[in-house]
């Protein structure tokens, strides 16, 4: 019987409906709130590595994932002007049986963890927040801003980087910028994308390009990160067009498909990393909530479908919510999160200072530590 009957999801991201979904398949009653009005995801696409395929299929969703997005195994190398340098074979980190990386469409990624979890009986409430949380040795009362309130066994904060629930919690958690930002843009496909390429050099750190679906692609440019707020919607694709006209190849194909604001962001990357447990008595915290990092390993989607696929094992293999389980918790997530993240950071540094680092080494390193089951 699992340690918990009924759990409050605050957050409606991956990290949260994943762990929804796999605590609703054990019987669990789960209320899952999300501040958005309605299912959204901010980004054009996603690139998902193996280890998160593994959980997604753990989920019951990796038939439709690999039906709607773009599953490849190799990794090019370019110069900026366009010339292959190298093809590598990627590591396939969630085994034999799937490929090594799927680019997706985000939002089609949270429509379909949705409704896995709406046609397992999670009880989804969007436009509600979580603002209060009060617990005692055997629950949690939980307030929401509609004005209602009610107990659960079991608080998950899954609420990403600004995390309200760490906040509600008094944890003090400094999340800062590496110096980098990324433009992102969805776009056509051409035909001679198959897999992702990376550029190196040139007016970018990195220009590279994933593709998403049979016809979508996931474009993006990194750069000295940069106060683009100021822009007005309608200026971002010009901008974005010009620093692209430095990438030859296949960028030659997508850039003119650079035209259209809705379908064009800019970020900063951020890194963060609770270091101890993640959780405060019977409210735990995981994905974006505990760990960020940038994307330059694309770890971290995969990062937080892990957390959640952990917590719920635990969850239901467990009789009791109790220091055990959280020292299990914490002994299988925080030094993974932390190989991630500090990799993932220093890569990012290594280009930033003009440093020849072990790029390849690194990435191996990586690879042979999320290729182990979580």
């Amino acid at each position: 019987m699992p340690a918990v009957r009924s759990v409050l999801v605050v957050g409606g991201g991956s990290a949260g409906t994943a762990t929804a979904v796999l605590l609703a398949e054990q019987g669990v009653a789960v209320d899952l709130v999300e501040t958005n009005p309605e299912v959204t995801a901010l980004g054009s696409g996603i690139t998902l590595q193996g280890n998160a395929l593994r959980v997604l299929r753990r989920l019951g969703v990796w038939e439709e994932v690999r039906r709607r997005g773009y599953p490849f195994s190799t990794l090019g190398l370019r110069a900026p002007s366009g010339e292959l340098l190298e093809k590598i074979t990627d590591t396939r980190t969630g085994g034999d049986e799937l490929p090594a990386t799927v680019g997706m469409y985000r939002p089609d990624l949270t429509r379909i963890l949705t409704d896995r979890a709406v046609e397992l009986g999670v009880n989804i409430r969007f436009g509600t927040g979580c603002t209060g949380l009060e617990q005692d040795t055997d629950s949690v009362l939980a307030d929401f801003d509609d004005g209602t309130s009610a107990r659960y066994d079991l608080v998950v904060g899954a609420d990403g980087v600004r995390s309200s629930t760490r906040r509600m919690l008094g944890i003090e958690l400094r999340t800062r910028p590496t110096g980098m930002g990324i433009w992102r843009a969805f776009t056509p496909r051409p035909d001679s994308v198959t897999h992702t390429d990376l550029y190196y050099g040139g007016a970018a750190y990195i220009a590279g390009y994933c593709p998403v679906s049979e016809d979508g692609l996931y474009a993006y440019l990194v750069e000295d990160a940069q106060y683009r707020s100021g822009l007005h919607p309608e200026q971002r694709p010009a901008v974005m067009r010009e620093l692209a006209e430095h990438y030859h190849g296949p960028w030659d194909e997508i850039r003119p498909h650079l035209d259209d604001p809705s379908r064009i962001n800019y970020t900063w990357f951020e890194s963060h990393l609770l270091d101890g447990p993640w959780n405060r008595g019977r409210v735990v915290l995981i994905g974006d909530a505990v760990h960020v990092c940038p994307p330059t390993l694309a770890q971290g989607a995969a990062l937080a479908l892990e957390d959640a696929a952990v917590l719920a094992e635990l969850l239901t293999d467990s009789e009791r919510v109790d220091e055990t389980l959280w020292q299990a918790f914490t002994a299988r997530r925080l030094e993974r999160a932390r190989t991630v993240v500090d990799s993932s950071v220093r890569l990012g540094q290594w280009l930033l200072d003009g440093e020849q680092g072990d790029v390849p080494g690194l990435m191996d390193r990586v690879a042979r530590v999320v290729g182990q089951p979580a």
